[in-house]
C-alpha cells in the first residue's frame, strides 16, 4: 500500500463561534426551529434538528424543543457550527420554484397564498432537502418570508405566508386566539352517520421514530378540536367531509377523523388498509385531505379575508369515479304483518 497516496478529504468551512442572542421584539413569537434557520442559513435543516434534540441550543440556559416560541428578552444559545463546504452551494431545483412560484394564487404587500401541490413538504427536512418555503425564499431572495403556518405533505390547499414579521406576528396571534377560519375537504371511510360532529380530544405526539411522527388522542395532550359535517355520501364506501379546525395540531383532521371511526381514505398511518386498497381501485393515491379556504380579519383594520383553492384534479377524478355510489342502499324487506293482539291500541 503507498502511503504516500491521497487519501481524500471532506472539506469543511469554517466554525462558526457560540453566540448569544436576547430576543427582540420584532422576533418573538416565532418558533425557535424558524429563529435558528434563519442565523443559520447555509445550515442543513437536520442538522439544525439535530443541535435542538442534543440540548446545544439553550434558551434561558434551558434546553427546548422545535416547537417552543421565543419571547422577547428571551436569551438564546447558539452553539458553534461547522459550514460544510457544500452547504451553501445547494440549491432548491428549477423546477421546484416554477411549480411553486405558479401555485400563488394570492400576492399583496404582506401575505402570499400558496395553493401547495400534494407531495411537496413545506420545509425541508424528513428526507426532502427543500420544500415551498425555501422555493419561495430561493425565487424571492430580496424578501422576508416565514410560514404562518403548515400543512402535512400529502396535503393540498391553502397555505399562508407572511412577507413581513409584523403580518407573522398578527396572524399567529390570531391563530392562536382562534381568530383564523380554516376549512378543509376530507374524503373519510364509510357512510358518516354523525350528522354535524364536534370532536373535542387532545392531542399527544410520541417520540420520533425513523424520522416520522405519530400522534395520538391522550388526557395530558394539547386541547385539539375538529368539526366535520358530510357534504356527500357515496353508500357504505365513503363520505365527503367538510372539515373545520379551530386548532391546528400535527395530523389533527387525521387522527381525530379516525378516533370518529371514519378514517380519512388514502391515509397509510392512521387509516384503514382494506378500505385504502379498495379506493386505489378508483385512483385515489395519497390522503384524501384538501385545505380548501382561510378566513380571517386583518388585525388592525377588522377588514375581512377570504381565499380558497379549487380541489385538485386528482381528488376531484376520484370523486367522479365513485359517484355511482351514491345511489340508495336498498331498502330493508317489511316484516309480513300480524294480526292484531289484544294490547293493540287501534286510532
Amino acid at each position: 500500500m503507498n502511503s504516500n497516496a491521497a487519501v481524500p478529504e471532506r472539506l469543511h468551512g469554517p466554525k462558526s463561534p457560540v453566540t448569544m442572542r436576547k430576543v427582540t421584539a420584532d422576533e418573538a413569537g416565532q418558533r425557535i426551529d424558524n429563529f435558528l434557520m434563519r442565523h443559520f442559513k447555509s445550515v442543513p435543516r437536520s442538522r439544525v434538528y439535530r443541535l435542538l434534540r442534543k440540548g446545544e441550543v439553550r434558551v434561558n440556559r434551558k434546553r427546548v424543543d422545535a416547537e417552543y416560541r421565543i419571547q422577547e428578552g428571551d436569551d438564546v444559545r447558539l452553539p458553534p457550527v461547522r459550514i460544510d463546504a457544500g452547504d451553501e452551494l445547494r440549491v432548491p431545483s428549477s423546477s421546484l420554484l416554477e411549480l411553486i412560484e405558479k401555485a400563488v394564487i394570492f400576492q399583496d404587500r404582506h401575505l402570499l397564498v400558496i395553493d401547495k401541490p400534494a407531495g411537496v413538504a413545506v420545509h425541508g427536512g424528513s428526507g426532502m432537502s427543500f420544500g415551498v418555503i425555501e422555493a419561495l425564499r430561493a425565487s424571492r431572495p430580496r424578501e422576508t418570508l416565514e410560514l404562518v403556518h403548515r400543512l402535512d405533505r400529502d396535503t393540498s390547499g391553502c397555505l399562508l405566508v407572511a412577507r413581513d414579521r409584523a403580518t407573522l406576528t398578527g396572524l399567529h396571534a390570531l391563530i392562536r386566539n382562534g381568530g383564523v377560519h380554516k376549512t378543509y375537504l376530507a374524503l373519510v371511510a364509510g357512510s358518516w352517520q354523525l350528522g354535524t360532529k364536534r370532536v373535542d380530544a387532545p392531542l399527544a405526539t410520541d417520540n420520533r421514530q425513523h424520522g416520522e411522527r405519530h400522534v395520538r388522542v391522550a388526557a395530558a395532550g394539547k386541547d385539539s378540536v375538529s368539526v366535520f359535517k358530510p357534504v356527500q355520501f357515496f353508500g357504505p364506501l365513503a363520505t365527503l367531509m367538510e372539515v373545520d379546525i379551530p386548532t391546528g395540531r400535527t395530523h389533527q383532521i387525521r387522527v381525530h377523523a379516525s378516533f370518529a371511526g371514519h378514517p380519512l381514505l388514502g391515509d397509510d398511518k392512521y387509516g384503514d388498509r382494506d378500505r385504502n386498497a379498495e379506493l386505489k381501485h378508483y385512483g385515489l393515491k395519497r390522503t384524501f385531505l384538501h385545505a380548501q379556504s382561510v378566513a380571517f380579519e386583518w388585525p388592525g383594520s377588522g377588514v375581512p379575508f377570504h381565499t380558497s383553492a379549487p380541489l385538485p384534479a386528482e381528488l376531484a377524478a376520484v370523486i367522479d369515479a365513485i359517484t355511482p355510489m351514491k345511489r340508495k342502499a336498498p331498502k330493508q324487506p317489511s316484516a309480513p304483518k300480524r294480526p292484531p293482539s289484544k294490547r293493540t291500541v287501534r286510532r
